[in-house]
């Protein structure tokens, strides 16, 4: 799995949403990241057709993960919303298929799907999104497979630390949705200092300080100058005094819903 990515949260169909995948694939991004509630499969299925087309690569070379919806957990309903995603996509299988959230009573029939998928070689990695600790306990209870990844919220002021060493320690690597928090963090006074200090965007530095902290990411963009700043973290690294600093920011503060208390 790449450790860098594009995310498509909140990309409207459309041509804005062809042009960014196409974009992204043009400038190197082997990962998309894409979900059923995003209701933007389709178009992201065609920015990869076009994408890989004009780049000359194969499908092989493309990490592609989706992620089935909360309405959709259950057994049979798992495996047909992962069909239904692949004909969106328009894609014979995914790279990783993710349970988006952790829906008390229903994860566990869903993961049962997610195995089968697996098992059955139509999906490659099976993982989870958003599930704290007691949410991954309780999945080992009755679990074959254990999941590859969980991508959860994460960035300078929710690290997850806990989270993060048990995910490790499982062999479960983290993946950061809105590692930028959603913009709010690129004004934050000693972010800008320490780019200053490496000629970087406050972007750049806290992609780097993901991928320094073996966190898989997968920053949102639509605009192409972005797109090639995000991705361009791989020239530089930051100082274990600079990491600290970075890690001192943690507040616990989420702008998404709480995992553990959430009603959708």
């Amino acid at each position: 799995m790449p450790w860098f990515g594009l995310g498509v949260f909140k990309v409207a169909e459309g041509p804005e949403l062809v042009n960014a995948v196409k974009t992204a694939i043009k400038h190197g991004y082997r990962s998309i990241d894409t979900a059923a509630i995003y209701q933007n499969e389709q178009g992201v299925g065609k920015g990869i057709e076009e994408g890989l087309k004009e780049a000359g690569i194969s499908r092989e070379q493309l990490f592609v993960t989706s992620k089935v919806w909360n309405t959709d957990l259950g057994y049979e309903s798992t495996i047909a919303a992962y069909e239904e995603s692949l004909k969106r996509l328009n894609l014979d299988y995914l790279d990783l298929y993710l349970i988006h959230w952790p829906v008390e009573g229903k994860y566990k029939e869903a993961w049962r799907a997610m195995e089968t998928l697996y098992k059955e070689g139509k999906v490659k990695a099976i993982g989870v999104s958003n599930f704290q600790i007691h949410h991954l306990e309780d999945l080992f209870q009755d679990a074959e497979i254990r999941p590859m990844i969980n991508q959860v919220e994460y960035h300078p002021k929710l690290t997850q630390k806990e989270l993060h060493a048990f995910c490790k320690e499982h062999n479960i690597q983290l993946e950061a949705w809105s590692p930028l928090m959603q913009g709010h963090l690129l004004e934050n006074e000693t972010l800008k200092e320490i780019a200053n200090k490496y000629n970087k965007t406050v972007a750049q530095i806290i992609l780097r300080w993901d991928l320094q902290n073996g966190v898989v990411t997968i920053p949102k963009s639509t605009k192409e100058h972005r797109i090639v700043e995000n991705a361009t973290i791989f020239d530089f690294e930051l100082t274990n005094e600079d990491m600290t600093i970075i890690d001192g920011l943690n507040e616990n503060v989420r702008i998404g819903p709480d995992p553990d208390n959430f009603n959708f």
